[in-house]
């Protein structure tokens, strides 16, 4: 091989220490959570067979995402778009909802923090990837055409050199610099909700306040309390069904018709999308303790709980954050694996 030959058990951690990083990326390209990782490891099959051909000319990581790239673009080529309900449909009146699945590749999907945020002592770094990974932005990635869509994550939230992402694309400096403007453009005419969203990390003090007394009303099923916390635009969202609702007045409402079941819930922190979430177990009457309904993504702006985004698929979410499938009548906190 090039450069010697690498040993079966060096080369599988070489590869896997940059598994989050690619997860990070791929995940950003396709906005699925599941699709990432089986790109992933797509990608580290496609490198292990093809790496007696590597040359050298790049580094290694270079090398991975030129081979992950390729495989996110043939991926796009179907050309699906992911997308939140708000993408797809206007805001539904509470005496109009009726709860509508649409098909699972319909959706942008929730990822936990830990398998796409590697660990970085830069402050500053740590808050492009957390930003980058949020559900506005992804939504708003998921309006590009794949290169442009690939251009941006490399310069921007990556922040490679033109050059550096022309000779991964096979293509020269100017058309880089041209997809790049046109990502921008496209991005600034855009207003995606949740935009705004606005989390220090960690939190400040006032966040975690708002937080906890967000579950305090939320477990109370406390609809007065909930709603003080909510801001008067504030936006909930229930993939994989297509209803969305807007202000307090239509969420409190869904809440205590459609949504009643889920008084008595519990909930569970979770590390999501670079944003504070939880993990909502209701009440399971047949086998009593707690049974998974949701991931809860929250989106925070001036104090206030500007998004509540729930995703209902637990038999895929919550294996996916190492959460348990079930919780005893006594426990109301469990803790959450990596």
């Amino acid at each position: 091989m090039a450069n010697g030959t690498a040993a079966p058990t060096d080369l599988d951690t070489r590869l896997e220490a940059h598994r989050t990083e690619l997860t990070g990326y791929c995940y950003r390209m396709l906005g699925s959570s599941f699709e990432a990782e089986d790109a992933v490891q797509d990608t580290m099959v496609r490198a292990w067979r093809s790496y007696d051909k590597f040359e050298g000319r790049s580094s290694l990581r270079s090398w991975l995402y030129r081979i992950a790239t390729n495989v996110c673009l043939d991926m796009l080529s179907a050309g699906n778009k992911r997308a939140r309900p708000m993408d797809l449909t206007e805001s539904t009146p509470l005496a109009q909802a009726a709860l509508s699945p649409r098909p699972d590749n319909t959706w942008l999907e929730p990822m936990p923090d830990a398998r796409v945020l590697p660990t970085t002592h830069d402050p500053a770094e740590a808050a492009v990837a957390k930003e980058s990974v949020r559900l506005a932005f992804m939504a708003a990635l998921q309006q590009l055409p794949a290169k442009q869509r690939a251009v941006l994550i490399l310069r921007e939230v990556l922040a490679w050199k033109a050059s550096e992402v022309a000779e991964l694309l096979g293509t020269s400096v100017a058309s880089v610099n041209s997809a790049l403007q046109r990502a921008r453009a496209t991005l600034a005419e855009r207003q995606e909700p949740g935009a705004e969203a606005a989390v220090s990390d960690p939190l400040d003090e006032d966040q975690q306040k708002l937080l906890d007394r967000y579950v305090a009303a939320f477990e109370g099923y406390d609809m007065a309390a909930l709603t003080a916390l909510l801001h008067e635009d504030a936006v909930m969202t229930m993939p994989p069904f297509d209803l969305w609702l807007t202000g307090t007045r239509d969420i409190t409402g869904f809440m205590t018709t459609l949504g009643a079941p889920c008084a008595g819930s519990r909930l569970v922190p979770v590390q999501v999308n670079g944003l504070p979430g939880f993990a909502q177990y209701k009440p399971d009457p047949d086998k009593g303790g707690f049974t998974p309904w949701a991931v809860q993504v929250l989106e925070i702006s001036d104090g206030r709980i500007t998004g509540f985004h729930c995703f209902l698929d637990t038999q895929r979410w919550f294996p996916l954050f190492d959460l348990p499938l079930h919780l005893e009548a006594e426990t109301d906190q469990v803790e959450q694996g990596a």
